[in-house]
């Protein structure tokens, strides 16, 4: 008999961002050592056992979609490669950008690309099985069970499981509270036409991850900056990211410009018992009135905006009582007409997926020299910029389905970034 699992609120959210990305969340970690095949492969069973939803088909039935879980093997999960140092960055990219649809077998893969003594580390997983908060947990519990395993034959299962329903966001609200978020219905978040200055749609466009690299010492600067300004480094980041769009994108300076910043929902929880991996990431939008004269006028507009939204006690929750009704009284195929009328996928985004902590990714006491994690490959004229630090080392990153101008763009496009942090940093 086939074994099934719900599909969740944030699963069938997901799968309707199909028609503005591809949803894959991607990670890459460097290390100085060669890792135990044979143990990361343990941990790896061992954690989709745990997990179901790894190895689980999506069904759109156009009613009432769900998850059918598969057998596997281990082999359809990792792949391990040999490779010259000139061939590795190629294929980590390759194996980065690739895309796996909602009715595979297997809902992550795993690589290991062995060079030199070195070994990197890749994940690509679909974002209808988890957000990137949880798979920076997953990572961490990942590095922690295979050092348990290695060193001490610790067996390799200390991984969260329970519900995966967004309705526990709610669990930890007084009655009262409960009832609030429960009733609001609006979406706070509205539409805005400014976008990036992509090359028009070709059919010939292709998947790539561009990133760019600054320092220790700027983001050390950043931070500093920040709190003399009442900044945190995601507002110096958003600050950075509107000036810097402004120039490339030609905006009227007097425009206001709105980017949509990544909500991570389990700000609402006490804890995580009885959580298993899942989606709780929603969307605040940062809106200034225009550019400003300098860049800390900017600096302030994103400051107030955002500080409006870290007021509301019930941020990132507008507009969820409204999806889970929709898709509770519908089909999903009617659902899914309702919902994009009501919602504005946002043509501006950023996600400060935060710091990759270098001591919890070790593995086996050897800890990560480098390394990144991303959103998902976004389809003009869509546009995320994901944001990860390791070692204070900020890694700015955006995913594109595109061509070599959209590569120069957003080259260009990094440039400004890197010179609207040296006017934050004078």
């Amino acid at each position: 008999m086939e074994r099934k699992l719900n599909a969740e609120l944030w699963d069938k959210m997901h799968y309707l961002f199909r028609d503005y990305n591809d949803r894959m969340v991607h990670v890459e970690l460097r290390y100085d050592y060669e890792i135990d095949i044979e143990a990361l492969k343990t941990v790896l069973v061992c954690f989709f056992e745990k997990a179901p939803v790894l190895h689980s088909s999506f069904t759109d039935n156009r009613i009432e979609p769900y998850w059918t879980i598969n057998d596997y093997d281990v082999d359809d999960i990792l792949t391990v490669k040999d490779v010259t140092r000139e061939e590795l960055d190629s294929e980590i990219n390759t194996f980065l950008v690739q895309y796996i649809p909602p009715d595979a077998k297997i809902q992550m893969q795993v690589a290991v690309f062995r060079c030199e003594g070195e070994s990197v580390l890749c994940i690509v997983e679909n974002h209808m099985c988890m957000d990137g908060g949880d798979l920076k947990y997953f990572m961490k519990a990942l590095c922690k069970n295979y050092s348990d395993f290695v060193e001490s034959n610790v067996s390799p299962i200390d991984l969260r499981t329970g519900t995966r329903s967004f309705e526990s966001v709610y669990e930890d609200f007084s009655s009262g509270e409960k009832r609030m978020a429960k009733s609001l219905y609006k979406n706070v978040n509205t539409k805005d036409n400014h976008g990036f200055p992509f090359s028009p749609d070709s059919i010939t466009d292709k998947s790539f991850i561009a990133k760019r690299k600054i320092s220790a010492e700027k983001f050390d600067l950043l931070r500093k900056a920040g709190k003399k300004y009442g900044a945190t480094i995601n507002d110096m980041m958003l600050t950075a990211y509107f000036y810097a769009l402004y120039e490339l994108a030609d905006f009227d300076n007097s425009e206001s410009v709105s980017i949509s910043c990544a909500v991570d929902l389990r700000r609402h929880l006490k804890g995580t018992d009885g959580q298993g991996v899942t989606n709780h990431t929603a969307w605040m939008q940062c809106r200034v009135p225009q550019r400003g004269k300098t860049i800390f006028d900017t600096l302030n507009y994103v400051v107030f905006s955002s500080n409006q939204f870290k007021e509301d006690r019930f941020i990132g929750l507008h507009g969820l009582p409204l999806l889970s009704l929709g898709y509770r009284i519908m089909p999903l195929a009617a659902s899914e007409e309702v919902i994009k009328i009501g919602y504005a996928n946002p043509l501006l985004a950023m996600s400060n997926i935060g710091i990759l902590e270098v001591d919890k990714l070790a593995l086996a006491g050897n800890e990560p020299t480098d390394g990144f994690m991303s959103g998902a490959v976004k389809y003009k004229p869509y546009a995320l910029l994901s944001v990860t630090s390791v070692r204070k080392e900020l890694t700015i990153s955006m995913c594109c389905r595109g061509n070599d101008e959209d590569k120069r763009i957003i080259e260009k496009f990094f440039d400004l970034i890197e010179e609207s942090v040296e006017l934050l940093i004078q």
